[in-house]
This record gives structure tokens, sequence and C-alpha cells, in this order.
């Protein structure tokens, strides 16, 4: 799968715009500082893919990248402490939930969490819906170049044992900055798209 052929497709603000060609989708998800256009800007290799901003929540609607023919990577709205009102932050939230409920063709969930503060509550709550859901889930510790080396592996350690209980959920080790993990998150997506 060619990551850096990836292109920008569309913006949907709800279900009824998301691409009805699609068969495959990977989403990536977090909260709003988790770095989810940056993690999607270095799997593809291309620094101005997914917008990023120093301010957290510019993710306001549900972005479609096209990597191959009716297939694409989704960057969902963050969820935390965008600075947005109450009323806009309760839409995205509806939309949200409608896209994890119904889209077909989603196959797979990215899920970044600052290795700093993993798994918080809204983390748990994504991962307990996919375990249900029987959709795959894998984690991305992301800024993990703010740890050391041991701090790193302790925190991944740590993270494992918590969630070694529930089926299909991995995790990994990840920082945009130093272009760490990128190979073991393509693996996981190519498998999950070409898995048709």
């Amino acid at each position: 799968m060619n990551f850096s052929q990836t292109q920008f497709l569309t913006s949907a603000s709800a279900l009824s715009e998301c691409p009805a060609d699609s068969e495959a989708e990977v989403a990536f998800a977090g909260r709003s500082n988790a770095g989810k256009s940056s993690a999607i800007n270095s799997i593809c290799s291309q620094s101005g893919l997914a917008r990023t901003s120093k301010t957290p929540g510019r993710t306001q609607l549900i972005n479609f990248f096209s990597i191959e023919p009716a297939s694409y990577l989704v960057d969902l709205p963050g969820y935390g402490f965008a600075k947005v009102p109450l009323k806009v932050k309760n839409r995205w939230q509806k939309e949200l939930e409608k896209y994890l409920s119904l889209r077909k063709p989603l196959v797979g969930l990215i899920l970044l969490t600052d290795i700093r503060h993993p798994l918080k509550d809204n983390d748990l709550v994504m991962i307990d819906w996919a375990v249900k859901s029987s959709l795959p889930l894998h984690l991305l510790l992301t800024k993990s170049d703010k740890l050391k080396k041991g701090a790193a592996q302790n925190a991944l350690l740590k993270v494992r044992t918590q969630t070694e209980n529930f089926p299909n959920v991995t995790v990994q080790l990840f920082s945009s900055l130093k272009t760490r993990g990128i190979a073991e998150a393509r693996e996981v997506i190519t498998g999950w798209l070409t898995r048709l």
C-alpha cells in the first residue's frame, strides 16, 4: 500500500456526507491534543496532508483521505478540551457516535493517546466501545520521544497489561517528531484495509 500517494478527498459534517464509494476505512480517534493529524502526516510521509495546529480541537469535521480507490484514512474530531462552544462540541460528539456506530466500511480504529497521560476516561470508553463492537483497535502511545527509552518501555508494558484482556486491542510506541513506530502502524493499517 503506497501511503505517500494518499490524498485529501473531502470533509463531512454528517454521516450522510461521507464518501459513498468506500469499501474500507481506518479511523483515527483520540483527545484533541493527542496528535492525530501529525500521525496521519507521518504515516503518509506528507507534512501538510492533515492540518495540524497548536490549538487543540482544530479538526471539527470528519476528514477523508484516499489511500487507494475505495480505501480511506479518516481523521475524526478530537474529544477533550477543544476550545469551542458546548453546542458545537455536542454536535461533533453526536456525529462522531453516528459515524462509529453506523459506518459500515469502518474496519479498524487507531486510537492515539499521549504516552505521558495514557488511557484517560474517554480513551477507555472508546476501547470499550470497540471491544463490544468487535472492531480491531490499535493504540498509538504518541509523543514517545518525550520520555527516555526505559520510561517509554515501562509505559508501553503498563498499557499492554491494562489492555491484555481486551480482544483485538494492540499497542505500540509512536513519535511523529522522531518518526518512530511508523512501519509498525502502516503494517496494522495495511492489514485491516486489505483484509476484504
